[in-house]
């Protein structure tokens, strides 16, 4: 990856533009400075975007996405995200898939870790660890909806935190498990899995690289038909949150009418009362699950340091107002300024929150030993398509579950209305 100054603009961050990267640079331009970085630095990380996304940056908007990839609703392979605590200013972040647009999952991930391995030599930090992990995520007949995943966490000067993402059913769903094991057991992480909570599926592997404090070691698992009570078993960490709290957090992203004690508010089967399952109404609610992240960072006690809880939030609001009016209640009871995540929001899109739902993809709650809570925002690029606004949750057929178990992301999308719908994002 060449380094390119703010002197020297790509044709896509260009104003005007209406390519892929052109719209994504732009966006970021605006939430950089609501996240406080200086010009030069949003004009640095526009241009690391761009590069890191490839060809696919130079695609037109009016061609289709560049590939089915289930990053987000509409398949732009760019997801924007906001991590807010009381008193510091935002931590803005960008997920990408630098593969969009391969042929096969073989060449997705051998895109994406090249250009891991140009940004290691471009900030001066190794790929080592994943190196060591090549062979359990890169297989030769790889399956499932990805393969490599790229967060840059933007931070002030220009060199970004950078985290991988990996897709631990690679070699098969009936292998994840397996996979994650042995993932953790390499990086030394030995007592690490024993400790992990149930759960319906594994959904990512994840690895800090570069200049962390502490690096982690994360693992996501998702969780169908989660009630608050449920959830607040799961975490393993030491100090961390208390069921009211988790409780409350359900509350406030699901809506007020969340029944905490039974079915969740982000299960995969949710009927409201009198329907579905031979209530003579409308069929039984299919949605996408709930997620946790269990972080590691000491090798020597197998217990994690961190946990986050998140919930698809545009599956549980009629548009984005009322998801953004959820935000804003979740951030105030934090203490937290919500004015950044409105402004964030405005910055991503001209249109009415009322217009859509989807924009605001999950809000997230986290818990890092050390650290205050923190509140995560998760944006959607929105480059291909706007989902309507709903006056009813999403309706599907039972059977489309089994489909979570699907090999790529096409084969989800037979039957489901976005690539994500079972698969957890």
């Amino acid at each position: 990856m060449t380094a390119v100054g703010p002197e020297a603009p790509d044709t896509a961050v260009a104003q005007g533009s209406q390519t892929l990267g052109g719209h994504a640079a732009r966006q970021l331009l605006r939430l950089g400075e609501i996240a406080g970085l200086s010009g030069a630095d949003c004009e640095i990380y526009a241009r690391t975007l761009v590069e890191a996304l490839g060809t696919v940056a130079q695609r037109p908007l009016d061609l289709p996405p560049p590939s089915l990839s289930f990053l987000s609703d509409d398949h732009t392979p760019v997801e924007f995200s906001l991590s807010c605590e009381p008193d510091a200013a935002p931590v803005l972040r960008v997920l990408l898939e630098p593969g969009a647009g391969a042929g096969n999952l073989i060449e997705n991930g051998r895109t994406g870790l090249r250009v891991l391995r140009e940004m290691g030599r471009r900030w001066g930090f190794t790929t080592d660890p994943l190196d060591e992990l090549a062979d359990l995520f890169f297989p030769a007949s790889p399956e499932g909806p990805l393969a490599l995943w790229c967060a840059l966490e933007l931070r002030p000067g220009g060199v970004p935190k950078v985290k991988a993402y990996l897709n631990p059913a690679a070699s098969g769903q009936k292998r994840a498990a397996r996979t994650v094991r042995k993932a953790l057991r390499r990086l030394g992480h030995r007592e690490a899995f024993d400790a992990l909570p149930e759960g319906d599926r594994h959904l990512f592997f994840a690895l800090d690289l570069g200049d962390w404090t502490e690096p982690r070691v994360k693992v996501y698992l998702a969780h169908h038909d989660l009630s608050a009570a449920q959830a607040y078993t799961l975490s393993r960490m030491d100090g961390g949150p208390g069921r009211a709290e988790i409780e409350e957090f359900f509350r406030i992203v699901a809506g007020p009418d969340t029944d905490v004690d039974s079915a969740g508010p982000a299960g995969v089967v949710g009927a409201r009362a009198g329907e579905g399952a031979g209530g003579g109404g409308e069929p039984r609610l299919v949605r996408r699950p709930v997620q946790t992240c269990h972080a590691f960072t000491d090798t020597g006690t197998g217990q994690p340091s961190g946990f986050t809880l998140y919930i698809p939030v545009r599956d549980h609001a009629r548009d984005d107002g009322e998801a953004l009016d959820r935000a804003k209640a979740l951030l105030g009871h934090y203490g937290i300024d919500p004015a950044p995540v409105l402004r964030a929001s405005a910055a991503v899109t001209s249109r009415r929150p009322e217009d859509g739902v989807g924009l605001v993809a999950y809000l997230g709650l986290a818990h890092q030993q050390g650290r205050p809570p923190r509140v995560m925002t998760y944006l959607s690029s929105e480059a291909y398509e706007v989902r309507p606004p709903t006056t009813a949750l999403p309706v599907l057929p039972l059977s489309a579950v089994a489909l979570s178990t699907a090999s790529s992301p096409g084969a989800c999308t037979a039957s489901l209305p976005d690539a994500a719908a079972v698969t957890g994002r």
